[in-house]
């Protein structure tokens, strides 16, 4: 079974409703804006860090027209200076590749050591946009939904502010 299929399979599972729409591989958010959702346009960008000394794991969540300034996530996340993590972590912890990073990969997490940051932005979000552990496909829920589904498979979460 493939990791998409798990991922939905989870999903099922938890009760959680969603729209699925599969499209050639994604790797960035301009190729994600160019794909036919509908009408929904809410998709979030999602940047896999690290800390200094690389102990510590965050997935940024974050609406698709936003940057992450790292010196002010690392002040709201209370660690050390934050870098972008490499293929190699993202695969040992998430089992994803790049491309296909989201939050839903904290299904494959079994150690629970990545957590979950979240722009408080999405709070009462209808729809969502995230990969499900496959930059072929794309899932729309409820942010409520997400956010309740990452807590569930045992990851910590925040909530942070972003600049625009």
């Amino acid at each position: 079974m493939t990791q998409m299929e798990q991922t939905l399979r989870a999903l099922d599972a938890h009760g959680v409703s969603y729209q699925l729409y599969t499209h050639p591989p994604v790797f960035t958010i301009e190729e994600m804006e160019a794909q036919d959702f509908e009408g929904k346009s809410n998709i979030a960008k999602n940047l896999f860090l690290r800390n200094a000394n690389g102990k510590q794991h965050f997935l940024i969540v974050m609406k698709k027209d936003k940057h992450a300034n790292l010196k002010a996530l690392r002040q709201q996340l209370g660690t050390t200076q934050l870098s972008f993590a490499s293929p190699e972590r993202l695969e040992k912890h998430l089992h994803l590749e790049k491309g296909a990073v989201t939050p839903l990969g904290v299904l494959f997490n079994s150690d629970h050591d990545v957590t979950v940051a979240f722009d408080q932005d999405f709070l009462g979000e209808d729809t969502i946009g995230v990969h499900p552990c496959d930059n072929r496909a794309t899932v729309f829920l409820t942010f409520s939904d997400l956010r309740v589904f990452v807590e569930k498979m045992g990851n910590p979460v925040r909530l942070i502010a972003l600049e625009g």
